[in-house]
């Protein structure tokens, strides 16, 4: 069986390690070269990273393979996911790539694309590709040496990111006497997070943002937002924004110190579209791992919660679809589509912060109209990946966990797209019932999938 080159969000791997071998990296870059060159006009890929020391080895191995292809390279450096996202539109290229395994420690490494609007390139064109970079005896397709592509660095690049996000907030509104704690995580965002706040208005307290490396997602940002919530009590700050190493998710924090998944984020940006008229068909696009009580809450105020499966482009897709304009998911991963086109955990921010002003209301307060079902999750190692139905332990597991959780709760099983890992999600309103229920399914998928 051919080895898999594209997960759920690109190529991410550790660190000389298949996918992430420079190698393989350099036919990537060859492929994508050839499959997004048509005619004999001058073609230009944006190509941005994060903070990872392996970031040189692969911003090298992607440069040489678009020029080798007759691509024009424009390197932005350092700068979050959806910078590159917007950027690519921006300046008219026919790509972006982002050299980022986003939450992932130092080791690991990705590579994920745009099309020329800033959108995730779909699953159909990743595995054509994919079909070039892996087959044994493709036909490249190789300029004239005259035709070979140039690479160049952008220096003004986080200029123009900064001042597209700061136009998301109206000139009428500064954010002037609020103080905001920043969790950099060490990543892409360390740079432009701190002064795109501090341009418009907010005392910030950064923290994260002296990246060396090998220090990107360690112990901080939105994987640890514990270390931003005791910053905001320590300075009395009104909110605390953790990303994550490239910038796309966000976790926030209140006054008091208490932590704002996705879902209750997307709660508070939905309402408030709904109050004004702005959220098309009261439509709020998520995944399946979105709390129940987010779907009682749309129902509640006269919309729905669409679900797609795990993974923001699968959100976006389906946001494009049916004409919505909000979307995310519980991790942090929020989607404004009227201003962005994935991911952005800056905008996020700015966003809520907007919210607060405008209705003159902390963040604590608006935080209430969302109470989360409690939730476990439990990723068990598994030798093979089966469909769960075809399990018959697993099978009947499952059944006898819903019949207890009745219509009060749910069970969802589901197979890591980058890892040999099950993950078992169980929520319902009884806390204890669901912590049991977890670990009894835990263990017979343990026990159904050993080899």
């Amino acid at each position: 069986m051919r080895k898999k080159l594209f997960g759920t969000d690109g190529l991410r791997g550790q660190a000389n390690i298949f996918p992430m071998l420079p190698e393989i990296v350099i036919r990537l870059g060859l492929a994508a070269g050839q499959y997004f060159r048509n005619g004999h006009r001058r073609h230009r890929v944006l190509i941005g990273k994060d903070t990872r020391l392996s970031g040189y080895v692969f911003e090298n191995a992607l440069t040489s393979g678009f020029c080798a292809s007759g691509m024009d390279v424009y390197l932005v450096g350092p700068l979050p996911t959806p910078a590159i996202s917007f950027l690519t539109k921006n300046m008219r290229a026919d790509l972006g790539v982002v050299i980022s395994a986003s939450h992932n420690p130092f080791m690991d490494n990705g590579i994920k694309f745009f099309d020329h609007m800033g959108h995730k390139l779909s699953d159909k064109v990743e595995e054509e590709i994919s079909e070039l970079v892996l087959s044994p005896d493709v036909n490249w397709k190789h300029p004239d040496p005259e035709a070979i592509g140039r690479a160049r660095k952008i220096v003004d690049s986080p200029g123009r990111y900064i001042v597209h996000l700061k136009n998301s907030l109206p000139n009428t509104m500064s954010l002037q006497g609020l103080k905001v704690v920043i969790d950099c995580a060490h990543g892409a965002t360390y740079k432009v997070a701190p002064l795109i706040f501090e341009e418009l208005g907010a005392r910030v307290i950064v923290t994260g943002s002296e990246p060396d490396g090998l220090n990107i997602n360690k112990k901080c940002g939105s994987l640890y937002p514990e270390v931003a919530a005791k910053m905001v009590l320590e300075h009395g700050a009104d909110i605390g924004l953790t990303l994550d190493g490239d910038g796309d998710r966000l976790i926030a924090i209140d006054e008091n110190g208490v932590i704002l998944d996705g879902d209750q984020i997307m709660a508070i940006c939905a309402k408030d579209l709904i109050e004004r008229d702005c959220l098309p068909g009261k439509i709020l696009v998520s995944t399946v791992m979105s709390n129940m009580a987010l779907e009682l809450f749309m129902r509640k105020n006269g919309g729905r919660l669409m679900r797609t499966r795990v993974g923001d482009r699968y959100v976006v897709e389906t946001m494009r679809e049916h004409g919505a304009v909000l979307g995310g998911e519980q991790s942090g991963h929020l989607i404004f589509l009227d201003y962005a086109t994935t991911g952005d955990g800056i905008l996020a921010g700015i966003k809520l912060l907007k919210i607060m002003l405008e209705k003159k209301r902390p963040l604590s307060e608006l935080s209430k109209l969302l109470e989360p079902f409690p939730q476990r999750l439990i990723n068990v190692h598994v030798e093979r990946k089966q469909p769960f139905h075809e399990v018959e332990n697993i099978k009947k597991a499952v059944q006898d966990a819903e019949l207890k959780l009745g219509q009060k709760g749910r069970v969802l099983l589901r197979y890591s797209g980058t890892e040999s890992v099950a993950r078992i999600m169980v929520e319902g309103q009884d806390e204890i019932l669901v912590e049991d229920l977890a670990i009894q399914l835990a263990r017979e998928v343990e026990k159904g999938l050993r080899s």
